[in-house]
């Protein structure tokens, strides 16, 4: 794989910066990798496991000279990373994010972008719900899909050797407006962890079920929802307050249509749950034709557990 930018400056080394870091080093795809956090004990931790070339705690410092710079944080710090980096952004540099919420993302970074770089928000649809530089690892974006949702005016060359770089990671891209793709993210991504969220949280305060007796029968259903309401609380805090309208409409649309399933299981309408299970059965082998999980049992433990 041939270097495609000179140097990358990766400004958040949590698990999709740290997983950055590992590919483009892998790939080869820059001369210098520069990692930025505010924290001095994830930049130590990002330098022991030799994520970078260069580390700082200071975003500025890390885009001088930068050809991409990719912010990796909770979607809630993107504009005072904005504001910090915006001076000192070399002429032609590509930067982008990778952040849950477009529109919100946009509407704090813009403003502050020069005119004589190129902004292209951005959003890999992949990860897990471990955080930290040490939840990177090689291939996180290896067939998984990258959405651009390109401003007005964005110039096509920049456009296009950010697609290019996403390629090379593995991942399929795609584009759409920024207001389409928060309302996709809220059905795919953002109301299950909602719900995980709910459930889990419900789980706990029953009076009549104690944790040990959760923890010890969890059965493969709770279990999946607990990994998902173990993801990271700051960054789902901001995807709900920045993609607020999406959600809520979302999540009305589900609670109508938990009170129709609500309804049909209170006066025995068997026919009813079993088209609407058999219609969502459809759609996870859908998702496992298109390659987006495995079709293995319980979803691939049964390998973990003669390891």
């Amino acid at each position: 794989m041939s270097v495609q930018f000179d140097r990358i400056a990766l400004i958040g080394i949590g698990l999709i910066g740290s997983s950055l870091a590992y590919d483009i080093r892998r790939l080869g795809l820059a001369r210098e990798i520069v990692v930025a956090t505010r924290s001095p004990d994830t930049l130590k931790r990002a330098e022991e496991l030799g994520l970078g070339d260069r580390y700082t705690t200071s975003s500025q410092d890390a885009v001088k000279d930068a050809d991409l710079v990719i912010v990796s944080v909770p979607v809630g710090a993107s504009e005072s990373v904005a504001k910090e980096i915006s001076a000192s952004l070399k002429p032609g540099a590509i930067v982008t994010d990778v952040g849950s919420t477009k529109a919100s993302v946009i509407a704090q970074m813009l403003p502050h972008m020069p005119d004589n770089v190129h902004f292209i928000p951005g959003h890999p649809l992949a990860g897990t719900e471990k955080s930290g530089p040490d939840a990177g690892f090689p291939g996180l974006f290896e067939g998984r899909w990258c959405i651009f949702t390109p401003v007005a005016g964005t110039d096509e060359e920049a456009l296009k050797r950010l697609r290019s770089f996403w390629e090379a990671l593995g991942s399929k891209v795609d584009e759409m407006d920024a207001e389409h793709h928060d309302k996709v993210l809220a059905i795919v991504s953002h109301l299950p962890h909602i719900i995980a969220y709910n459930i889990v949280g419900t789980a706990d305060d029953l009076e009549t079920v104690t944790e040990s007796e959760v923890i010890k029968y969890s059965a493969s259903g709770f279990r999946d929802f607990t990994r998902l309401a173990a993801s990271d609380p700051t960054m789902w805090r901001d995807v709900c307050l920045h993609n607020r309208d999406a959600i809520l409409e979302m999540l009305a649309r589900f609670s109508e249509d938990l009170a129709y399933l609500q309804r049909a299981i209170r006066w025995g309408e068997g026919d009813k749950i079993f088209e609407l299970f058999t219609r969502t059965r459809a759609i996870r082998r859908s998702i496992v034709q298109a390659g987006q999980d495995v079709d293995a049992p319980d979803f691939g433990r049964h390998a973990l557990d003669k390891k």
